[in-house]
């Protein structure tokens, strides 16, 4: 597919959907990544800290608000890069976000944008809780279980694994979200769900979870790692204790 992109398109096209992209991580990630972190201080004790069924509840209800938020960039972001699998005079030819997201509402509808919002949300709920909630475990577990610090190394680590988890968990919603988003037809997830079972069996699970893995294994690193020095930062800034 890369190579393909890339004999069409040349190198502008492996970035098709840039824009879009970025106004998704604004709104989905921001939002999920805030609502989070509040929970969990609200949660976080001198003397105890939140389990893992209330980590998960937590990054749960992140993910959800996260989903809503970021839904009408996500359908705009899938349909910027599925353009170019499509022959020239079916693709849309978004410019970028803000020209795409208008003529979403303009040609089809405000309704548009949220298209897909249910798989999509319940994309961000498992993504959420299986990226955030893991990593804060598996962060846990080799503070506490082995000699490491609370350093690169375990960020990294942990990271690592949570990017695992997330990507074996995410791989038949991530079939699905894109499946409706990027159809002409409007079709509800059990109608695409039935279609695809009937056309490809149980191997669609997991479909496509290599480049999943190659995307979201190193975001999730550099995102916990910058997130984690983020941290440090606004601590030392405010006077506040590690």
């Amino acid at each position: 597919m890369a190579a393909h992109i890339f004999q069409t398109d040349g190198m502008i096209g492996l970035y098709r959907g840039l824009s879009a992209s970025i106004l998704r991580q604004m709104t989905y990630s921001t939002t999920r990544f805030g609502v989070y972190e509040e929970l969990k201080d609200l949660f976080t004790t001198s003397v105890r800290s939140p389990s893992l069924p209330t980590l998960i509840a937590m990054a749960s209800t992140s993910g959800l608000l996260g989903g809503i938020a970021g839904n009408p960039a996500d359908v705009l972001n899938v349909r910027m890069q599925h353009d170019a699998a499509l022959p020239p005079s079916e693709r849309r030819n978004y410019k970028n976000a803000v020209e795409g997201l208008g003529r979403m509402a303009r040609e089809e509808g405000v309704k548009t944008l949220w298209k897909g919002v249910w798989p999509n949300s319940a994309r961000a709920v498992l993504m959420t809780a299986s990226q955030l909630a893991s990593y804060d475990s598996f962060k846990r577990m080799l503070l506490e279980k082995t000699s490491m610090q609370d350093d690169l190394r375990t960020h990294f680590t942990a990271s690592f694994m949570a990017g695992f988890v997330a990507t074996t968990v995410c791989s038949p919603v991530d079939v699905i979200k894109t499946r409706i988003m990027s159809a002409k037809e409007s079709a509800g997830m059990m109608q695409c769900l039935s279609g695809i079972f009937q056309r490809e069996g149980v191997g669609w699970m997991f479909r496509g979870w290599v480049p999943s893995f190659i995307r979201l294994g190193p975001h999730t690193v550099a995102t916990f790692l910058f997130l984690e020095q983020h941290k440090k930062m606004y601590r030392h800034l405010k006077g506040l204790g590690e």
